[in-house]
């Protein structure tokens, strides 16, 4: 009778915990940035991106967050400044068409409030990023929002004249609001 049962717990606990997947409703989702500009602030979002979500706040060391962006889908209200945003001395996107996020961390700061731990991988340099976030869940569905700064000159973005502090600052702000449901 032993037998049987500890065989099933051997199995229990050999098989690998999987966080929840999550589904990205894109209609209801945005991703983008703002950064001063001629002391002003310009905001972007990116049109086209991709998210592979595992999260379960019961299980964080199972979380995991993949995200792919077209750098060529970024978009504002200034066509020209999308222009050059896009061209060799800013994301250079012929040559570097996506940045990609992998959070493989979490921690659970107090609440809803959490931090995502990964890197960054974004013309051709990859670093450390945290990303503090708030996520709301109700039922099947979540709502996440949350701010990184980046420093854009850490990534090779803006060369030449646009390596300075002026006209387009050095600190990025990105922001995410997500909504999702549970597989």
């Amino acid at each position: 009778m032993k037998r049987p049962i500890v065989a099933a717990l051997a199995l229990l606990a050999s098989t690998p915990a999987f966080a929840a997947h999550w589904n990205v409703d894109y209609s209801k989702s945005k991703l983008g940035f703002s950064v001063q500009w001629s002391k002003e602030p310009f905001r972007a979002v990116f049109e086209t991106w991709k998210a592979g979500i595992d999260f379960d706040p019961a299980d964080l060391a199972h979380a995991r967050a993949d995200v792919t962006i077209d750098l060529a889908s970024e978009t504002s209200d200034e066509s020209d400044f999308d222009d050059g945003l896009k061209g060799p001395q800013g994301f250079a996107t012929a040559q570097f068409p996506a940045a990609r996020f992998t959070a493989t961390g979490f921690t659970h700061k107090s609440g809803n409030a959490y931090v995502a731990i990964g890197t960054l991988s974004l013309h051709g340099v990859t670093r450390p990023v945290t990303l503090p976030f708030t996520l709301v869940m109700t039922g099947k569905a979540a709502h996440m929002t949350g701010t990184a700064t980046l420093i854009r000159t850490d990534f090779g973005i803006g060369q030449g004249m646009w390596a300075g502090t002026d006209p387009v600052a050095h600190e990025v702000t990105v922001s995410v609001d997500l909504t999702a449901t549970r597989e």
